[in-house]
């Protein structure tokens, strides 16, 4: 039996952790859970030396959220 992934709502969004079916690593948004910042790939974060169009999951280990310095693991899926 396959189990469904876990959905959770932050901040008005909803969100899980892993993929989908239709999810596509360049277009992936993610929210961090400790302040739901949005991390948008096309925007990417270029004050901090990311590009755009940088999928979330090629970010480099060192980055943090730019708000509260969370690190990558606090980030879900943003679902559409």
């Amino acid at each position: 039996m396959q189990k469904c992934p876990r959905k959770e709502t932050y901040m008005g969004y909803e969100i899980k952790k892993g993929k989908t079916e239709s999810s596509s690593p360049e277009t992936d948004k993610y929210v961090c859970s400790i302040c739901g910042l949005v991390y948008d790939p096309e925007i990417g974060d270029p004050k901090h030396g990311i590009e755009p169009g940088t999928a979330f999951d090629d970010l480099p280990d060192t980055w943090k959220c730019p708000v509260c310095g969370a690190k990558t693991e606090y980030f879900m899926l943003k679902e559409e």
